[in-house]
């Protein structure tokens, strides 16, 4: 099986696993573990921040954020599709008692105006605006950069009003692979950043959340309270410092593995893919011309040995990784030239 429906579904390679088997390991929990001090050392220079903290995953990062910079009954400016809005099972509400404004942004970007606009006045019938969230690399955005003017517009207009600054750069290193922007140049004008080592970057598990001191250090209370506090954990931190040794630059490979497989579908009657809007490694498609809902057409992609995934009615989403080739992908793009050819006759389910 062609596997594009996440990037997350990456294996570690044996090297890494090597890695991992070797890690020393202390008890994380107390600051013992030199292989997690040294990855949050490593993501500090990385970022341009003060500490940072190592977590299981990326949700509970975004999740532990919003805990610190909010109080309940607060409100937290987003992409109205973005990540934490859509796939964290309303951890806001739930775990920060904090209330979601919704920006329509344009492919997950939106703008300092937007977000003035966005602001609550000051006025006991309105929630209070506390944060403002954005994700670099945006997932239903269709994988898209967050230009660095508008985001530093953005933190600006924010800070003007007193307001917190959160990235999900869960993906951040596609999106400084990408564009040639450092990451340390996408995290100074915010006040704290998500980084994922369970995607792209191909570690097993794990994430940072990186700030100033106090706030890493009211951050690691609240790992604390959500269960995420470890003990020996440089055995994963091991991986996760592998993959930001050893699997950045290669991000560059899964971006032109994603433009080629736009590439080819973009000659398929019946499917709407704009190649230019392939950024980074995702590649977002509408299949309503070929008569299939999203859902059929993956399911019977399945048969053809290529996995994807299905958002909404019409919209599949194929995202590329280093588990899957140039190879794969060409492969990946005869399997729905055939499915559809036999789709069309009816000659296969």
């Amino acid at each position: 099986m062609i596997d594009l429906i996440s990037d997350t579904v990456t294996l570690p390679t044996p090297e890494m696993r090597k890695a991992m088997a070797k890690a020393e390991v202390g008890d994380s929990q107390h600051g013992e573990d030199p292989t997690v001090n040294r990855l949050q050392d490593a993501v500090c220079a990385l970022l341009g921040k003060d500490s940072s903290l190592f977590l299981p995953s990326a949700t509970m990062a975004n999740e532990i954020a919003f805990k610190v910079h909010t109080r309940p009954g607060d409100e937290i400016i987003m992409d109205w599709l973005s990540h934490a809005l859509h796939f964290e099972g309303g951890a806001p509400a739930l775990l920060s008692g904090a209330t979601i404004y919704p920006i329509h942004g344009e492919r997950g970007v939106f703008t300092e105006e937007d977000v003035l606009a966005a602001i609550r006045p000051d006025d006991p019938h309105f929630p209070r605006t506390r944060l403002v969230s954005v994700e670099n690399t945006h997932n239903l955005g269709g994988g898209t950069i967050w230009p660095l003017g508008k985001l530093m517009a953005v933190s600006d207009i924010a800070r003007r009003f007193g307001l917190g600054v959160h990235m999900d750069g869960s993906r951040l290193m596609n999106a400084a692979v990408a564009s040639g922007i450092s990451a340390r140049e996408y995290s100074y004008p915010v006040d704290s950043v998500t980084l994922c080592f369970s995607k792209g970057l191909g570690a097993p598990v794990g994430a940072v959340l990186a700030g100033n001191k106090e706030f890493v250090k009211e951050a690691r209370r609240c790992q604390q309270v959500f269960g995420g506090a470890m003990r020996q954990a440089g055995i994963i931190a091991a991986g996760a410092l592998y993959a930001l040794q050893h699997n950045v630059d290669r991000l560059a490979e899964d971006h032109a593995n994603a433009r080629l497989l736009a590439e080819r579908l973009a000659d398929e009657e019946g499917i709407d893919v704009n190649p230019a809007d392939v950024e980074t490694n995702m590649v977002f498609f509408h299949v309503d011309g070929t008569g299939m809902t999203a859902q059929e057409f993956t399911d019977r992609l399945k048969d053809y040995g290529v996995r994807m995934g299905y958002y909404s009615g019409e919209r599949v989403r194929a995202v590329t990784h280093l588990d899957v080739s140039r190879a794969d992908i060409l492969e990946a793009a005869r399997a729905v030239h055939q499915m559809l050819v036999d789709a069309r006759l009816g000659s296969r389910a």
